[in-house]
């Protein structure tokens, strides 16, 4: 692969900063790199294979510098003003946020599912929510084998999906302080809330993973229900899925399809199953707690992953390196 010069737009935010640590970790191979961010963060010093760089105030003028690839994370507004101006010169960018998800043009890439659509790219690339990622890794070899008909997610989301404001909700709540960031305390509780509620009595964080999903596997008439709920802990989402398949299958058809699914690690045996604590700081998707709906053909499993690093930062850097290996 040849090397890039690559920027990372929101370098200080946490998932910038597992974005600087997976780049350095997977040996992305760059010439040149930027960090940048909002003018309150400009200045801060970050500590890159070796060499200390200064993180710069996000401007107008950032993408004259010829930029192949740009890993965004900086929030909607921010990726829906500069991405288009760095895809107008050439480059791509990978975005991070919400804003180019649902838009036809762009592709929404989980490279263990879809990587064959990173090159219908303009420009732009977007990467799917959180939950929605390790969803799709455990679900699509599934997909394939014995075709799905019903999905039906209940996850339970880390306060680190929330960006530090969350974090800080649950540092503070176990001081008995009042929520900044969360509409209730979170300490101690568990709210069926995660974003903000939209008209149809969905939050729209259970619309992302019911549309997300349709569109990574390319099943637009997919049957999809949601409820997301933030949960009391740090790092790393879990998610019960219910499946239900066309074909008739076995519950050893199921472990054998996960079991050779890339980027998905079994645990299935008695008393061994995925957990947050364990998934945190891994790049994997655990999947575990198979076991048949007694009331459908379908499944009841248990996913877990670290949001930050598959669900956010890992992704990307993983859509990067498809990129590279196509020469861009």
């Amino acid at each position: 692969m040849r090397k890039v010069n690559l920027a990372i737009v929101g370098a200080t935010g946490m998932v910038g900063e597992k974005l600087v640590e997976i780049v350095q970790s997977r040996n992305l191979p760059c010439a040149d790199v930027y960090f940048y961010s909002s003018g309150r963060s400009a200045g801060t010093k970050l500590q890159f294979r070796g060499e200390t760089h200064v993180v710069e105030e996000l401007t107008q003028a950032s993408f004259d510098r010829p930029i192949d690839i740009a890993l965004f994370s900086a929030g909607g507004a921010v990726s829906g003003h500069y991405a288009p101006i760095l895809a107008a010169r050439g480059g791509v960018a990978i975005d991070n946020s919400s804003r180019f998800r649902m838009d036809p043009a762009v592709p929404l890439i989980v490279p263990e599912v879809n990587p064959w659509d990173v090159f219908k790219h303009k420009g732009i690339i977007a990467n799917p929510n959180c939950s929605t990622i390790q969803a799709v890794v455990a679900l699509s070899p599934l997909h394939r084998a014995l075709g799905i008909r019903r999905i039906i997610y209940n996850t339970y989301q880390a306060v680190s999906g929330a960006g530090m404001a969350g974090v800080k909700d649950l540092q503070d709540g176990l001081r008995g302080r009042p929520p900044q960031k969360f509409p209730h305390p979170i300490a101690d509780n568990v709210l069926p809330q995660v974003d903000k509620f939209t008209e149809n009595g969905y939050t729209a964080e259970e619309m992302k993973m019911i549309n997300e999903t349709r569109k990574i596997l390319g099943a637009p008439g997919m049957k999809i229900s949601a409820t997301c709920v933030r949960v009391p802990v740090f790092n790393g989402h879990s998610e019960s899925i219910n499946v239900e398949f066309e074909n008739i299958f076995e519950i050893e058809d199921i472990e054998k399809i996960l079991s050779d699914a890339p980027g998905v690690v079994l645990q299935n045996g008695a008393g061994q199953y995925p957990m947050a604590i364990t998934a945190s700081g891994t790049d994997h998707v655990y999947v575990g707690r198979i076991r048949r709906d007694e009331g459908a053909n379908a499944i009841n499993m248990w996913v877990a992953a670290d949001n930050l690093r598959k669900g956010a930062a890992t992704n990307t850097v993983q859509i990067a390196e498809l990129l590279l290996q196509r020469g861009i």
